[in-house]
């Protein structure tokens, strides 16, 4: 178990690294005379269908609505496998990081509404800050070498997982448009199908992916995002390998994702998002209220969240701090938190996708900047607090 964990750390921080070099790559075309060929490589229309029946959307959606739906799929693989083997199969392991996770979507949301509140156009944008980029922050941790204890390193991924699924309910919940009633019945199907798969014990991949992919569809073409047909899949895939001591369905997905997501998903999508047009803006972009909620929610109110929640938790005896970790150092990693790259930039293009406030603030500005702020104090504090090596 030790070596997995160790394993899985290493492959998400290289991932960092290579998520840092797509978004200098997309800085660069956007601030250069290449960023009409960058902004027409976004908006190339895209269309696949069979007859009557066509999907048509530009590049950046099928990126965004497409490969960030297999992104979803491996994180709830992800969370089915720890809630029932792994590190968060008892109440008393799930505390800490569950709980410091909700203080960490609560504060960062308050504050972006503190700056925000009474306009209709930018308050959707509430849950843009709420967001954790797990590559990032422990590409980050990775910086600080062997002195980095392993327990705080899990407390860390355990919190990303929880904090994932906050922004998946988040998504469902909120950040859905008008639903068409057929789409979502064709979905339900689906549903229904994969739990009689799984309750068949089928463990061959492939009916459930085949299944996965139609209901991929239908939920695209619902109104609810499809990346939630992702997650929807994985929660039926089957953990144990059935009769014959196969290999787990479930673990073999997720050993084979995991590098197609952290070296290819998640850099391409941070291509088509991170490219901020910087000769476009002035002091009035910095001070806008929706940068100003974004940079102060990610910065200030992740950091409070978390380490607030998570003290809360300790003093109330439902969790104890992790082996090895103190207060300062927890502290620490709650400043990593306001890492909130990938996620927080793929919130924000779905939070003024109806608004419109997109069209005169660009939300990727704060994002930057907060987590800019949040990598460089977090790393300089622990660098501080933790013991030489």
């Amino acid at each position: 178990m030790i070596e997995t964990i160790r394993s899985f750390l290493r492959l998400e921080s290289a991932a960092g690294i290579v998520l840092i070099f797509s978004a200098i790559c997309a800085f660069v075309l956007a601030n250069s005379p290449l960023s009409n060929y960058y902004t027409l490589l976004l908006d190339l229309p895209v269309r696949i269908g069979f007859g009557e029946w066509v999907i048509a959307k530009p590049l950046l959606l099928w990126i965004n609505d497409g490969l960030m739906a297999i992104f979803f799929f491996l994180v709830g693989l992800e969370l089915k496998r720890e809630v029932m083997i792994g590190e968060l199969c008892t109440l008393r392991a799930i505390a800490l990081p569950a709980i410091g996770a909700i203080g960490g979507m609560i504060a960062p949301a308050l504050i972006y509404l503190f700056f925000n509140y009474g306009d209709p156009v930018t308050m959707p944008g509430w849950a843009i800050p709420t967001a954790t980029d797990i590559a990032f922050a422990l590409g980050v941790l990775t910086l600080l070498g062997s002195r980095v204890p392993l327990a705080l390193k899990t407390f860390l991924v355990s919190l990303a997982i929880f904090d994932d699924l906050g922004a998946i309910i988040v998504i469902a919940i909120f950040y859905s448009a008008e639903l068409n009633s057929i789409s979502l019945m064709i979905a339900a199907t689906c549903i229904a199908l994969l739990a009689l798969l799984n309750r068949l014990q089928i463990c061959r991949k492939l009916p459930y992916l085949l299944i996965g992919l139609v209901m991929w569809v239908a939920v695209l073409k619902s109104g609810v995002h499809a990346t939630l047909a992702g997650v929807l899949l994985a929660m039926f895939i089957p953990l144990d390998g059935g009769r014959g001591a196969r290999p787990s369905p479930l673990r073999s997905l997720e050993k084979d994702l995991h590098g197609l997501v952290a070296f290819c998903v998640l850099p391409i999508f941070a291509f088509a998002n991170a490219g901020i047009d910087f000769g476009q803006m002035g002091l009035p972009d910095l001070v806008h209220p929706v940068t100003l909620g974004i940079v102060f929610g990610l910065f200030i109110g992740k950091q409070l969240g978390v380490f607030l929640f998570a003290w809360l938790a300790v003093q109330a005896g439902l969790a104890t701090l992790p082996r090895g970790v103190s207060w300062s150092v927890l502290y620490g990693t709650a400043l990593l938190c306001g890492i909130g790259f990938t996620m927080s930039l793929f919130i924000g293009s779905l939070a003024f996708e109806n608004s419109g406030a997109d069209k005169f603030v660009d939300e990727r500005l704060g994002i930057v900047i907060a987590s800019l702020i949040s990598a460089l104090i977090g790393y300089l504090w622990l660098d501080r607090r933790l013991p030489s090596a």
